[in-house]
């Protein structure tokens, strides 16, 4: 099954940063842009919950929600404008199994 989905990942002519899961709906990173965005969001969100844990409490925990609410949202339009176009998928489509 890996070896399956590193190959979906891999046909990319387009050169999409994410491409549509295999199964459901949503994204995947597919190049190395796609998974430094990942990263990059995901090291924002972890940072804002630590500096708002009560040990450290740099930011009112009660505000925290608004930079993240924020980080979501920037992530999903980046996402959206560099990922193929989302659609409910389950496997790989009719035109991919007929390229293989």
């Amino acid at each position: 099954m890996f070896k399956e989905y590193r190959a979906y990942l891999a046909d990319n002519p387009e050169g999409y940063w994410f491409r549509r899961k295999l199964y459901g709906y949503g994204w995947t990173p597919a190049r190395w842009q796609g998974w430094l965005l990942t990263l990059v969001y995901l090291a924002f969100i972890f940072g804002v919950l630590f500096a708002s844990s009560p040990q450290h409490a740099l930011i009112d925990p009660e505000e925290m929600a608004w930079p993240i609410i924020g980080a979501t949202i920037l992530f999903v339009v980046i996402t959206w404008r560099t990922g193929e176009p989302p659609k409910w998928q389950w496997g790989k489509t009719k035109e991919s199994r007929r390229r293989d």
